[in-house]
């Protein structure tokens, strides 16, 4: 078992990530992982992610405030406005964006997968 206290949690700056602190609690830095690792960020008011997609799927779940989650695929966009414990996932190679819209800090969790680890190798596999 691996325990990650709110208050010991390590920050990270993630690119294009405005008004934001950003926490990881399990995985990289915060302690072992073999499939995914979870962040928390607190969103300033006019906090806001880049409009950007990653190769990963991506979750989300609003702890607490309220969040403005964009989404952005195949030409369509769309918004929706997220409330405590309410939660989206982004496919892979969909923009995402999440902006905080209201007068108040939010609190979002993130959940997804850890990048694949490099493949070996030819020289290397051969033993």
């Amino acid at each position: 078992m691996h325990v990650t206290r709110f208050d010991a949690a390590p920050g990270y700056v993630a690119p294009r990530h405005e008004g934001m602190r950003c926490l990881r609690l399990q995985g990289h830095e915060a302690g072992p992982a073999e499939q995914l690792w979870l962040g928390v960020s607190i969103v300033e008011p006019g906090g806001h992610t880049g409009l950007d997609a990653s190769p990963l799927e991506k979750h989300y779940v609003v702890l607490d405030g309220e969040l403005t989650l964009i989404a952005e695929a195949d030409g369509r966009r769309e918004e929706a406005l997220l409330r405590r414990h309410d939660s989206c996932r982004y496919a892979p190679g969909e923009k995402r964006q999440l902006v905080n819209r209201s007068a108040h800090p939010a609190t979002v969790l993130l959940a997804m997968p850890l990048p694949a680890a490099p493949s070996p190798s030819p020289s290397e596999s051969k033993t």
